[in-house]
């Protein structure tokens, strides 16, 4: 019986890479892409060795100018600084996500206030907050509730000072995943949003980087 010879395909990487839907290195602030909603006038973003730098004495949100959908994963590096600058606090390394006002056409109406966000509909979390006393995970309801979905406060869920987290966020027509260093420490199912909407980094008082900031269409 004669030997069936087969000859093997090339590899296709393209096809099995991710497709990026948004991708900034932070080699400059781009003001299309980025809204500043900033409480304090004081308040610096803008760029530094390719990162993003928030440097604020009060509340900011960074808000990426535009909106998702669908099922994606975002994905960041970003620390808390700790050293001699006037800001310098190890807190709030905080996120919103999947943010639309039940309201209002236009988002960015606001002023950096937390209590400005209420009426919002989103997912938040934050990570050492409270003077890293505390993690939560809540979703703004759209009505002006913020319902509590989870809260850690052992050390192991806290901020450590200078440490760069490795954040991955993601969202699917289920529910939505919050990861730090590829551990998983929140999850929820839907319950009346599809998790589409609008991203933003959320601080109050502190110093940060963020690198490697990068949106992926998940399968």
């Amino acid at each position: 019986m004669p030997t069936r010879v087969t000859t093997a395909q090339p590899f296709d990487h393209e096809a099995c890479a991710p497709e990026i839907l948004v991708e900034d290195d932070f080699q400059r602030f781009s003001s299309q892409r980025w809204r500043v909603e900033a409480q304090h006038p004081d308040t610096r973003v803008g760029v530094a060795d390719g990162q993003l730098l928030i440097d604020s004495p009060q509340g900011v949100t960074v808000w990426l100018d535009q909106p998702l959908d669908g099922a994606y994963r975002i994905e960041f590096q970003r620390q808390v600084l700790l050293g001699d600058g006037p800001n310098d606090r190890l807190s709030d390394l905080n996120q919103f996500w999947g943010a639309r006002d039940p309201r209002r056409a236009a988002l960015f109406t606001r002023n950096g206030i937390l209590e400005e966000y209420d009426e919002l509909d989103l997912y938040y979390v934050g990570m050492g907050g409270n003077g890293n006393t505390t993690t939560r995970f809540r979703h703004y309801d759209g009505t002006g509730e913020r319902p509590l979905l989870g809260e850690y406060s052992d050390p192991g869920h806290l901020l450590q000072a200078n440490r760069r987290y490795h954040i991955g966020i993601e969202v699917d027509g289920i529910g939505t995943r919050f990861l730090v260093d590829g551990q998983l420490f929140f999850e929820t199912r839907h319950q009346g949003t599809s998790g589409g909407g609008y991203f933003g980094f959320r601080s109050v008082w502190s110093r940060q980087l963020i690198s490697h900031f990068r949106v992926l269409r998940l399968a």
